[in-house]
């Protein structure tokens, strides 16, 4: 485990994602985290407010997602994944992911952007 990894202040990009998840490329993720709680909005792809709340011990991420699309539908979600450095220093999320509110599942990979 590499203790050095924190998300806070981080903004995320979605890279990779099954077909029945909602986020993309222009789906951005700005990360907080105090302690071991971490914190996210997220927008873009359609989705106009999203929100998750979980844990992360440096690691292993385990989140609760809730959203607003831009045609007035909600859904909510539980994922875990795993951070990992890239070799540019850069931060990887690798995450196995399922809605809660509606049919689907899948695996979706977010890296960081600095912008």
């Amino acid at each position: 485990m590499d203790d050095d990894i924190s998300l806070d202040g981080r903004t995320f990009v979605g890279v990779e994602n099954s077909d029945s998840g909602d986020v993309g490329s222009d789906t951005r993720f700005r990360y907080e985290q105090d302690g071991n709680r971490v914190y996210a909005n997220y927008a873009g792809d359609g989705i106009v407010d999203g929100h998750l709340v979980g844990t992360f011990d440096g690691e292993r991420l385990d989140i609760r997602y809730a959203q607003l699309t831009e045609d007035g539908e909600t859904a909510t979600g539980h994922s875990v994944g795993r951070v990992e450095r890239l070799e540019d220093g850069r931060l990887r999320i690798e995450d196995e992911w399922e809605w809660e509110s509606k049919p689907g599942s899948g695996v979706s990979v977010l890296e960081e952007i600095h912008d």
